[in-house]
């Protein structure tokens, strides 16, 4: 594999992180690595892919010179790169949830070897806090699918169904764990004490559980143009994304009638949101711009 694809958040006072914009879009530049590096007041949230010399330069300065402090990084290799460009974005939140969450206490971190004994009992909800178009190529067995568009939808699905979650152990899980960091603290902050959080979320999981024991189901979607990988982290031989809508595609949304490449697929057809009336020559790219 050529290129090496590392995806890691650490939070961290950063007061001056907008003057650090700049030079490290030039540090990213000049070792060749692309991808999206984003900056905040309280850390850093990122995945870029370039070579192996180039990545662990980088990571030895973030760990040694900007942060002073180990990270956790989860890698994984393709033989492309998945990126076009590098950015460096300024953001207020490393993820934003749409409300105030304290961040003193967060949910238990469940190590990946330990995370199908967990969400194998009866008294726990398995809760996906993943966006729908994500869901859609993949989830544990037995998870609970939220159905929102972006996380800022999650708080207020909790609370229309806080009845069924109350008494019940929850179990949450997104992609590298950082918007289970911040949703187990708001829950904790809105009175569910007994939450877990899979520790380095799913792709840790990938990376630590055998095929052969997982439960996952399908594909794990990722923000570059591999669209998804599966549980050994190779890039997806059969999902896409539609090109109208943005939303990622099995291989069965794919072939069914109201999937027309640039057009219109499963999920957006008939949708009043979305409005056919743009030829199929003109395509839209939203995450489609890696």
């Amino acid at each position: 594999m050529s290129y090496v694809i590392v995806a890691f958040y650490h939070f961290f006072d950063f007061p001056n992180f907008e003057a650090m914009q700049a030079p490290l879009l030039e540090r990213l530049q000049t070792l060749g690595i692309k991808g999206s590096l984003l900056i905040t007041r309280e850390g850093v949230n990122s995945t870029i892919s370039g070579t192996r010399d180039a990545i662990d330069t980088f990571l030895d300065y973030l760990q040694n010179d900007l942060i002073g402090a180990k990270i956790t990084y989860k890698e994984s290799y393709a033989e492309f790169q998945p990126f076009g460009k590098a950015r460096v974005r300024l953001k207020k939140e490393t993820i934003s949830l749409g409300e105030p969450v304290s961040m003193k206490r967060f949910g238990q971190y469940v190590e990946p070897k330990d995370w199908n004994n967990l969400i194998r009992s009866n008294d726990v909800v398995i809760l996906d806090t993943r966006n729908d178009y994500e869901v859609n190529l993949g989830t544990f067995k037995g998870a609970v699918d939220p159905a929102i568009p972006t996380f800022k939808f999650l708080p207020q699905w909790v609370r229309d169904n806080a009845d069924s979650l109350k008494g019940k152990k929850i179990a949450t899980f997104c992609t590298g764990g950082i918007r289970c960091e911040k949703f187990t603290s708001w829950m904790i902050d809105n009175g569910f004490d007994d939450v877990y959080h899979l520790k380095g979320g799913i792709l840790q999981y990938f990376e630590d559980v055998p095929a052969a024991e997982t439960l996952w189901d399908g594909e794990c979607f990722v923000f570059d143009e591999r669209i998804a990988v599966d549980h050994n982290l190779k890039p997806s031989q059969s999902a896409a994304l539609c090109l109208y809508c943005d939303h990622a595609l099995t291989a069965e949304d794919q072939a069914h009638p109201h999937y027309v490449k640039g057009v219109s697929c499963p999920h957006c057809h008939g949708d009043p949101a979305y409005q056919h009336d743009r030829p199929s020559t003109q395509i839209h790219r939203g995450r489609t711009k890696f």
